[in-house]
């Protein structure tokens, strides 16, 4: 599909969805999120984990939601991946559907913490643009951006699926670190160094920074 053809699909589907969004009304819960939360008893927050390919973001949600449940918190991890069989099966690599996809986890997240969880979304993101939204959707305190540092050579030494490989050999377009931009965070809430530290540190550095920051408070003991 050419660049003119590609730029007209998607002005035509954004202005029905417009068109569709116009009609529709927003429904006030009758269950608030601090209702879900106070049941809960703990607050509900985004950790949005960005990096490269290979930088170890689900495996650090992963580890650090394990970590959390089994303390009593509610927890759900969203994967890039796993999001991409499902919820965005309809979207190719192309910077406009990555762009799609990206908002698609965003909202997905957001439901996730109106519900009273402690959401983990571990997304590549690679386009400062994208987070900012994503971050624009929450309450300052609701949003933790978490930078997994890895570099390019580390994560191609991690490659088990073959995808850098597949990359530099031109089978697979538009792929970050290769072919297309990670445009890496200036300023994000906390840097973890995936690429050197042992997993039990990154864990324990991001659980030290959400204690530190009143993130695990219980409600209880303020009634």
């Amino acid at each position: 599909m050419n660049k003119k053809v590609e730029s007209a699909t998607i002005l035509d589907s954004s202005v029905i969805r417009a068109q569709k969004n116009a009609t529709a009304r927003q429904q006030e819960p009758t269950v608030t999120r601090s209702a879900r939360e106070r049941l809960n008893d703990h607050r509900a927050f985004l950790l949005w984990f960005t990096g490269l390919s290979g930088a170890g973001k689900t495996t650090l949600a992963s580890a650090v939601e394990k970590s959390l449940h089994t303390q009593g918190y509610r927890t759900y991890v969203l994967d890039g991946d796993n999001i991409r069989h499902g919820l965005c099966r309809d979207l190719n690599y192309s910077e406009p559907d990555r762009k799609e996809n990206i908002r698609r986890a965003g909202e997905l997240a957001k439901l996730f913490v109106d519900a009273g969880v402690i959401t983990f979304a571990a997304f590549i993101s690679p386009f400062a643009a994208d987070r900012q939204k994503i971050r624009d959707m929450f309450e300052g305190y609701d949003y933790i951006e978490i930078y997994c540092r890895a570099s390019l050579s580390i994560c191609e030494q991690r490659d088990a699926k073959g995808l850098y490989r597949k990359a530099r050999s031109g089978e697979i377009e538009n792929f970050t670190g290769i072919s297309s931009p990670y445009e890496e965070p200036q300023t994000p809430d906390l840097t973890v160094n995936t690429g050197e530290a042992p997993l039990g540190s990154c864990v324990q550095r991001v659980l030290d920074f959400l204690q530190m920051n009143g993130y695990l408070e219980l409600l209880k003991k303020y009634r």
